[in-house]
């Protein structure tokens, strides 16, 4: 008997794994960037950005990548 299951062929089980994959390497990068720049944070931004980027897979890493870095950061005068 055959161990591939008819329901789900294989090249779903590859994408999805990519895709979790990706989810994973983001949240990692995040964390290491949130990490990075805690001196710039208080104690309760850094643990509200941990909170969202761990809580919510894909759309917290990225909202700290996109806007998060940028929000503590000081503002340079032309």
């Amino acid at each position: 008997m055959s161990a591939l299951n008819p329901l789900v062929p294989s090249g779903y089980d590859i994408v999805w794994s990519v895709i979790a994959l990706i989810a994973a390497v983001l949240m990692v990068v995040a964390l290491v960037s949130l990490m990075r720049s805690t001196r710039r944070l208080t104690s309760r931004q850094a643990l509200a950005w941990v909170l969202v980027v761990l809580l919510v897979p894909v759309a917290g890493p990225a909202a700290w990548l996109a806007i998060g870095r940028r929000a503590g950061m000081p503002r340079r005068e032309a």
